[in-house]
């Protein structure tokens, strides 16, 4: 079964690239045409690379992996937030701090730091303060939530980062880099492939397309997870002194679900698939600009 079908990256607006003036001449071989002054990708290989991208996910998962879920531009924090939490990975979606990878020891001191005012909170260790203390320290909790919130529960750097939009994430991206952390991503017209290690050709600005495929990262994800579980439920001869991790909540939800990922990648199948690249070209209408997506 297609992990996801043709007709779906139509509908969602996956085709279209930014102007032509506005590009990247590196992502010339993903570019299939040009239309009314509009780059249209080529989504056959689209499907190629999500195909690629989403065989690396699973099996990353599967080993023991993570994947941290990047995207802070309006269009995608809805879905990085919410598909990033129906498989229980880290994600950001507000503003990326500068040494979130690269100096993690110090920004899990913060996650720390959060923790033990929302403990405050909840306990009552407000009690007793002035006001003007309870309101700073509210305040820092806030801010502590916003900025690292989608985080609190990753304990060390990721194995994999999934990115919507490699331009606006550039420091993400550098700092993956830097540390030889795959980097998966949307490459729309105007990206630079050379710094994607997984790359997706498609439209990074549209909030269905970003959605779409972030979904499609996060259904990897959760087949990842079954594999890595169904992996360890068939060791009959566990090493001597190797204590099988229990599975958490989440993973466990994923298991017990009465429609798992498979089953809503049948469904998705169901859609009519097309096979002709020209037909990215029919759907473009006459007076496309990037705006309206």
């Amino acid at each position: 079964m297609p992990v996801v079908t043709m007709r779906q990256l139509l509908d969602s607006g996956a085709h279209f690239g930014h102007q032509t003036r506005r590009w990247n001449p590196k992502m010339k071989r993903f570019i299939f045409t040009d239309r009314n002054g509009i780059y249209i990708i080529d989504l056959q290989q689209t499907l190629t690379y999500i195909d690629k991208a989403y065989e690396f996910v699973k099996e990353t998962v599967a080993h023991g992996g993570t994947v941290l879920f990047v995207g802070t531009k309006k269009q995608a924090q809805e879905s990085i937030a919410a598909e990033a939490t129906r498989v229980g990975m880290p994600y950001v979606n507000q503003r990326w701090l500068g040494g979130m990878l690269t100096n993690f020891g110090t920004v899990h001191k913060r996650l720390q730091r959060m923790k033990e005012l929302e403990a405050m909170e909840q306990t009552g260790g407000f009690e007793g303060r002035t006001k003007k203390e309870i309101l700073m320290l509210t305040r820092e909790k806030n801010k502590l939530e916003r900025t690292l919130g989608g985080i609190r529960d990753m304990a060390k750097v990721p194995s994999a980062i999934w990115v919507v939009d490699t331009n606006k994430e550039h420091i993400a991206v550098g700092e993956a880099r830097k540390l030889n952390i795959p980097v998966i991503a949307i490459l729309d017209t105007n990206c630079d492939p050379d710094l994607v290690d997984y790359p997706i050709p498609g439209n990074d600005d549209a909030i269905r397309s970003a959605a779409l495929l972030t979904r499609v990262v996060a259904s990897a994800v959760a087949e990842g997870v079954q594999a890595r579980a169904a992996r360890a439920g068939g060791d009959s001869k566990p090493e001597a002194g190797a204590a099988g991790e229990p599975l958490a909540e989440w993973e466990q939800e994923l298991l017990s679900s009465a429609t798992p990922a498979a089953e809503a990648t049948e469904a998705v199948a169901e859609a009519p698939v097309e096979t002709a690249a020209e037909a990215a070209v029919a759907e473009v209408p006459p007076a496309a600009t990037p705006a309206d997506f």
